[in-house]
């Protein structure tokens, strides 16, 4: 497994707004250059036989103006598809509709940079309660995945669906140093530094729980 201590400071995060027909909406950005070409990253976000190996499932129509399906989580329809460069679709879960984009951009050294804009309405009690990294803990672990997936280190299985890491030490220490950086960004994006605490260490506190039973 990719070290998790490196994985985190790899990653940029972001958090801003936007003003959509319906409301005030809030972006969180998540990146991370990847030691790999361009194509590789494109066939690992859009090939379904490659995203179990370290997104989960996704059944569907990986198309243009297609639906798709991640088990147990979003489905949505494909708005935008830019091959090998972009892709854009609606994120709907619980009820609730999001946007999600993916930009991927080589860089002069053959890497290649991974972008993921999740863009949604402000849920002012959720928000409250949990901030950005309800959402951001989970976008870290897909990049944690992404990078396992492409050093060849991932096992063939998400991270959240390998029972030796999720009940590891090492997978409670990257959960909460990834909701730790998340406090960050939303101090950083102008909320009182009461209320991004209490929501970090909510958030925290969900993602590091020893399962029961």
């Amino acid at each position: 497994m990719i070290d998790a201590t490196a994985q985190i400071s790899a990653v940029a995060r972001q958090l801003g707004s936007r003003t959509l027909a319906a409301g005030e909406a809030r972006v969180m950005t998540i990146s991370q250059t990847y030691d790999a070409p361009l194509d590789d990253i494109w066939d690992a976000c859009t090939n379904p036989e490659r995203l179990p190996r370290w997104f989960s499932p996704v059944s569907g129509e990986l198309r243009l103006h297609g639906r798709y399906q991640v088990e147990g989580n979003a489905s949505g329809t494909v708005e935008r598809c830019d091959p090998p460069k972009s892709f854009a679709a609606t994120w709907e879960f619980g009820g609730e509709i999001s946007w999600i984009e993916v930009r991927l951009d080589p860089t002069d050294d053959g890497r290649t940079r991974f972008q993921l804009e999740h863009v949604a309405h402000v849920n002012d009690d959720f928000w409250r309660q949990f901030g950005p990294g309800a959402a951001g803990v989970g976008w870290d672990v897909t990049l944690l995945g992404l990078a396992a997936e492409l050093a060849g280190e991932g096992g063939g299985v998400p991270p959240e669906q390998n029972p030796d890491w999720m009940g590891s030490e090492s997978s409670r220490q990257f959960m909460a140093a990834s909701s730790e950086r998340w406090y960050e960004v939303n101090l950083a994006a102008g909320t009182s530094a009461d209320e991004a605490r209490a929501a970090a260490d909510r958030t925290t506190a969900f993602y590091t729980a020893a399962p029961q039973g």
